[in-house]
């Protein structure tokens, strides 16, 4: 269970970075704070997406074990960056390639945090898998 905690701790912690990038590539004029972050009612997902999100966990957890050591090993803030845009390039193919789009996977790692029924629904597929 802790492992399962841990993973999901990283894949959180990576969704945070796939977001904290989209919010840097938004036009300038606009302003993220006017927009509406994931306090939006809760959102009912299905089994399917629940299962990729679990998959997609996972693999983000592998992910960013690996970058997370390149990132200290990285000497100065330009590699640090690269490294950092890097890992965030694999987790979004990762996301994908298990059939979420980030803002679905963002908006399921923000509803687990809400709901700890759901974070163990989605810890049981993940052990199941």
């Amino acid at each position: 269970m802790q492992r399962m905690t841990a993973l999901f701790s990283a894949a959180l912690l990576t969704a945070g970075l796939m977001t904290a990038q989209a919010h840097a590539q938004q036009d300038p004029a606009q302003d993220p704070a006017a927009q509406p972050q994931a306090q939006a009612p809760a959102q009912d997902f299905s089994d399917d997406q629940l299962q990729q999100f679990a998959d997609a966990s996972q693999e983000i957890a592998v992910i960013s074990q690996e970058y997370t050591e390149r990132l200290h090993a990285a000497e100065d803030e330009q590699t640090q960056q690269e490294v950092r845009m890097e890992a965030n390039d694999r987790m979004v193919e990762v996301v994908e390639e298990n059939g979420l789009d980030v803002d679905t996977f963002n908006a399921i790692g923000h509803a687990i945090q809400q709901d700890p029924e759901l974070m163990q629904r989605v810890q049981q597929m993940a052990e199941q898998s």
